[in-house]
């Protein structure tokens, strides 16, 4: 299995820490990368969007009690390893595993 690196790019530096939620699940998705969070709100926003067949690139929540830093590092850095940004449009999922 060939290993890839884990590109990650935050909020801060693409200068995006002011937009919207929705803004921000468009900009992601212009730029083709999954997001990950944290906040209830954004996870709500993608199911909403979802339902309305609306394309997003693909979010990631990670459950705020149910792990911590690490395990997020871990389990984000798995989904980099074993699957294609293709596989996460419209897609929601959460960690830890």
């Amino acid at each position: 299995m060939r290993r890839r690196g884990v590109d990650v790019l935050t909020a801060i530096e693409d200068g995006a820490t002011e937009l919207p939620d929705d803004e921000l699940l468009e900009r992601a998705t212009v730029l083709g990368r999954v997001l990950f969070t944290q906040d209830i709100r954004f996870r709500a926003m993608a199911q909403d969007w979802q339902r309305q067949e609306r394309l997003f690139a693909g979010l990631i929540f990670g459950h705020q009690l149910g792990g911590t830093i690490g395990q997020f590092v871990k389990d984000l850095e798995l989904i980099a390893v074993v699957s294609d940004s293709d596989e996460w449009m419209n897609a929601v999922e959460y960690i830890p595993f």
